[in-house]
């Protein structure tokens, strides 16, 4: 239904409903419940293809006229809520978004309500100093710095704790850059790399390229930060074959192989959670080799910084204080809806190696938040997680992350308990890998390579068909990856992936996932060809 083109019309859109008996308020109170009664919902509550859901999205042209609020929202729910993933069910545990609690419906409408632009104190004077002891609080948690530290740096102008981004790929470049301006920065003869260029930098400093260092399991926003600050792909170091982690004394020896070819190694990027399997590389001893090699060491936390609030885990991220600079994502561990990444500086002067300043926005001497980041406008989302951290608080955040330890722990015994089933990777954190694998081919380790390598590809197979059919069943969701590991001699292997973060999540529930993946996998083709060989083909 088409509404009139007039500017009386526009006005209501902008202005706020009369009394609770208005149009708007009721399509509100209609689409609150419709959104509880979807988050109620299996992970997929309609079996549709992304062929279909694209047919509803397939005009290219503006609507020449507007519709009524009333109608549009209906369509909202037909096409966009009906078909989206319920990323809060029990059974979604394929990925790092989880159940949110409930205060954030609320406190979301304050957010999108004030309408805050945190690029400059004109558009967000309270957000400003709100964001900063945000940062204050996180910075806290890692380095815990003494009161007087805070007292000088957490609303000073001319410093900067760390800064508020969109996401951990974004706090993974910033922290990068502000590495970069910093190790190739200004001196006497030379204006530093952010005037003058990475070629003139190059030149001045007697270096032939410039690299970064992580582990294979380093997240691939750092391929991305190599490409946008122009030091090339070729030289991300990914270092390790079959291990989970950044050994140090290899990183060690490619470190020092590396700058003795007249190479520079912008830094060392430890892994706090690596996004597949959960591994913490020993950050305390990677700290050590930066020193040692004369670089800049970044801990990408943004997984696991939030097992800093557990007093009983918090030494798996032993050394991460020593880090200059670290990524958290409160939208993971820390249950803050998507949006809200953060990286944090050790010294609250380094990111003035990338402060900009405009004539009529971000003014030299100002407090605007801007002026170090890599984002310019940009919403309040620190004020969800100032909300969570007041309302959770450190011992309701310590609750969450001690049990979604104790059931990765739990799921871990049940899969090494249920036939047919093999454990991959043991979680470090709250996150493992398993796979399917028939009982009677559970002593593969003693197979010859080319046995190991025929056997692993049909189980490869057998993976990913049982991981497709459940996705579509939409009951649950695991998702699936491929590592290397040491027990399968370094082979490729395809693997279910598993994150124990949502609270709802039960025993019961993981029992149901592999259950229903047994039945899946018994009714393949590959489980019966599977079936067909005996122990002694591989023994």
């Amino acid at each position: 239904m088409k509404a009139d083109v007039s500017l009386e019309h526009l006005y209501r859109v902008f202005t706020k409903p009369e009394n609770n008996d208005s149009t708007l308020a009721k399509i509100e109170r209609h689409l609150s419940d419709n959104l509880s009664d979807f988050l109620s919902q299996h992970v997929v509550t309609k079996k549709t293809s992304l062929e279909e859901i694209e047919q509803d999205f397939r005009e290219y042209l503006v609507p020449e006229s507007p519709v009524f609020v009333s109608s549009h929202a209906q369509d909202l729910l037909d096409k966009l809520v009906s078909h989206s993933v319920n990323t809060s069910s029990p059974t979604f545990i394929g990925h790092m978004t989880s159940a949110l609690p409930y205060f954030h419906l609320p406190l979301a409408k304050l957010l999108v309500g004030l309408n805050q632009n945190l690029v400059k104190i004109e558009t967000s004077k309270a957000f400003t100093p709100l964001e900063r002891q945000t940062l204050g609080m996180l910075h806290g948690l890692i380095y815990k710095r003494e009161t007087n530290f805070y007292d000088q740096y957490l609303h000073s102008a001319k410093d900067a704790l760390g800064a508020f981004c969109s996401g951990g790929t974004i706090a993974n470049l910033t922290a990068l850059w502000v590495a970069r301006n910093k190790i190739l920065g200004p001196n006497e003869h030379f204006a530093g790399v952010a005037k003058e260029g990475l070629f003139a930098a190059y030149q001045h400093y007697g270096i032939d390229d410039m690299g970064l260092m992580s582990s294979k399991r380093g997240h691939y926003s750092l391929g991305k930060a190599v490409d946008v600050l122009g030091l090339g792909r070729k030289n991300m170091l990914a270092v390790g074959q079959g291990s989970q982690v950044l050994k140090p004394e290899e990183a060690l020896r490619v470190g020092k192989e590396y700058q003795a070819r007249g190479k520079k190694l912008l830094a060392i990027i430890g892994i706090a959670g690596t996004t597949e399997t959960g591994h913490v590389d020993p950050l305390e001893e990677l700290s050590e080799v930066a020193k040692e090699l004369g670089t800049w060491f970044h801990v990408d936390a943004a997984w696991g910084g939030a097992t800093l609030f557990s007093s009983t885990h918090r030494s798996v991220l032993k050394g991460i204080d020593k880090a200059d600079s670290v990524t958290i994502d409160a939208h993971k561990q820390m249950y803050v809806p998507m949006g809200a990444g953060m990286v944090l500086f050790k010294d609250p002067k380094s990111s003035n190696t990338v402060r900009h300043h405009a004539q009529y926005i971000l003014r030299e001497g100002s407090k605007d938040l801007g002026s170090t980041t890599l984002e310019g406008s940009r919403n309040g989302m620190a004020m969800m997680l100032y909300s969570s951290l007041h309302i959770l608080g450190r011992r309701g955040y310590e609750l969450l992350i001690d049990r979604s330890m104790q059931m990765a722990v739990k799921f871990a015994q049940l899969i090494q308990q249920t036939e047919h089933f093999e454990l991959i990777t043991p979680p470090t954190l709250s996150l493992l890998t398993y796979r399917l694998c028939p009982q009677h081919l559970s002593n593969m380790a003693e197979a010859s390579d080319q046995q190991m390598a025929e056997v692993n590809s049909q189980l490869d197979t057998l993976t990913v068909s049982v991981q497709k059919q459940q996705r579509e069943a939409g009951k649950s969701f695991v998702s699936r990856t491929r590592i290397e590991t040491e027990s399968y001699k370094g082979i490729s292997t395809t693997v279910f992936r598993v994150v124990l973060a949502n609270p709802l999540t039960t025993e019961d529930d993981l029992r149901a996932i592999l259950e229903e993946q047994v039945t899946l996998a018994k009714n393949t083709k590959i489980w019966q060809e599977l079936s067909k060989q005996s122990i002694e083909r591989i023994a």
